[in-house]
């Protein structure tokens, strides 16, 4: 029988993750759901889970759920801050100058869960489910810092439709990109796609308008992200400004881009603002039978990973496995 599109993907993220054995924090592990979490990450071997924070509060709360949390390691600021924490946070902050602030800084777990990234202790951190999205942020931009040549963090979402896969960005944080975070923007979603799926990217900026059909501000603005684009990512396939059915469907892409290298083909979807891309992904998601995984936090040199305060477990199972492939 064949396998749908979900099941396939599904296949190849366990796969990958199982190959990799990544070290995966969970900074707000004072959560039911992330237990459940991590001991069924734990059971199927895809990644080796750690929960961060006081030990004795983790397995009081952990007995009250009366959930087995044996043989799931807890990394304790209190007891496994050391010297390199103390001095690392400090060379990443900069505004601490005493041992003492550091020793502080780092009671709060989404930092002490940043800088074990940091150092490599763990490979990547998952957090959100009771901290906010801007604290999940601000903690990984301050601990993990950005990756190289990126100014920008921003964010993706996966949604697994019933015969395709398409990525959506931004969704979740830069509420109105300029032109270069746009490029930033799909820079970074274009090299996690490669590296999530496997597939050869291929970019549409979207608007309301296709090459000049309207003039408006922010149609200039996205044919500018498309030429800062092409520059710097010569070897990856692109087209902008278009609508959403130039960029998907290859019968009005002939009409109204017949020129368009995607072809109506596109795979990565590069929305202008905030509200289009979080307006986008739920429609597709309510309306198209789609499942969305994300956001995923991009533009960091490690993974630090966010997720919705409503999550469930699955979304928690999905998050850290794509954090641990990234």
């Amino acid at each position: 029988m064949n396998q749908s599109t979900e099941e396939v993907f599904y296949a190849g993220l366990i796969e990958k993750a199982k190959s990799r054995q990544k070290r995966i924090a969970f900074a707000d592990a004072l959560d039911h759901r992330v237990l459940e979490a991590t001991i069924t990450l734990a059971d199927t071997s895809c990644i080796t889970p750690i929960l961060i924070g006081n030990t004795g509060e983790i397995e009081q709360f952990s007995q009250e759920y009366k959930i087995d949390i044996k043989g799931i390691e807890i990394r304790d600021p209190q007891k496994h801050c050391t010297k390199e924490h103390i001095e690392a946070i400090k060379v990443k902050l900069k505004t601490i100058d005493s041992d003492q602030d550091a020793m502080d800084m780092l009671q709060n777990p989404l930092y002490f869960a940043g800088i074990e990234t940091h150092l490599g202790i763990v490979d990547g951190t998952v957090a959100g489910n009771i901290s906010t999205t801007g604290e999940v942020i601000r903690a990984g931009i301050k601990t993990v810092g950005l990756a190289s040549g990126v100014k920008t963090v921003s964010s993706f979402f996966i949604m697994i439709l019933p015969e395709s896969i398409l990525f959506y960005a931004d969704g979740a944080v830069i509420p109105s990109p300029t032109a270069e975070q746009l490029c930033d923007i799909a820079g970074m979603t274009a090299l996690n796609a490669r590296s999530i799926m496997n597939m050869e990217p291929r970019i549409a900026f979207l608007s309301f308008s296709t090459k000049g059909s309207a003039e408006h501000p922010d149609t200039i603005k996205v044919r500018e992200a498309f030429a800062l684009f092409t520059q710097m990512y010569p070897d990856i396939l692109a087209d902008g400004e278009l609508q959403v059915d130039a960029a998907l469907i290859p019968s009005i892409a002939q009409r109204k881009a017949p020129h368009s290298p995607i072809q109506g083909q596109a795979n990565v979807l590069i929305f202008p603002d905030l509200d289009a891309g979080n307006i986008a992904y739920k429609i597709t998601e309510r309306l198209a039978n789609a499942k969305a995984i994300g956001p995923i936090v991009q533009g960091l040199q490690k993974p630090y990973c966010d997720l919705s305060r409503g999550c469930s477990v699955q979304d928690i199972i999905d998050v850290s496995l794509i954090c641990a492939i990234l």
